[in-house]
């Protein structure tokens, strides 16, 4: 069963925005046409999409469209649901709950492969006396200044770890050996299960 249209939704929002209840308006996980019929019902104020080091598909028609119409983007999973913080391993073993053991990009031979995303920000890490999750944060806020990311964590060092990020400035040089090293690695495994997959907006 199919919910209602986005642009549906935009009307209704609108509606609650000029009625002084809603400040703001935003989608998630929307494609292109869904963004661009919602924003011409009501301006879309932010895109809430996931983006990090190994998942850089909105790169290719998201990030232009959203910088043409003026929306920002506040990326979850930035740190690759964890992966990117160099604290998960190919031995690394999940709790029965964690939605991770149905991730394809979290099996053992996919960890194993994608290491070298964590590699590659160990190494800048290292000269900047940063941690890895930081570099992974301030590489997406290098990106673009309306791109704001949103790391989940239950821990207030983490959270700590993770705020400290914005005060981390990473020079030209550093950007282009990350985009230089990165474009030699391809992620292995897909996103997210193929049932899960359907379920997003493309």
């Amino acid at each position: 069963m199919y919910g209602p249209r986005q642009e549906d939704v935009a009307g209704t929002v609108k509606e609650l925005i000029d009625a002084g209840k809603v400040r703001h308006f935003g989608l998630s996980e929307a494609g292109v046409q869904t963004i661009r019929r919602a924003h011409a019902v009501q301006p879309v104020a932010a895109l809430q999409s996931e983006y990090s080091l190994w998942w850089r598909e909105p790169e290719a028609e998201i990030l232009p469209t959203l910088e043409e119409l003026g929306i920002g983007l506040v990326p979850f999973s930035p740190l690759g649901k964890g992966f990117l913080t160099g604290k998960i391993d190919v031995d690394t073993t999940f709790d029965g709950t964690d939605f991770r053991n149905t991730i394809p990009r979290f099996d053992p031979e996919a960890r194993k492969a994608n290491r070298a995303f964590v590699t590659l920000l160990e190494r800048i890490a290292e000269r900047t006396n940063a941690t890895p999750a930081q570099i992974a944060l301030a590489w997406i806020l290098a990106q673009k200044p309306w791109i704001v990311p949103i790391p989940g964590t239950t821990k207030l060092h983490r959270f700590e770890e993770n705020i400290a990020a914005a005060d981390l400035h990473l020079t030209d040089d550093d950007l282009r050996e990350i985009e230089s090293a990165a474009a030699q690695i391809t992620p292995e495994g897909a996103r997210y299960a193929e049932a899960q997959e359907r379920t997003i907006d493309r």
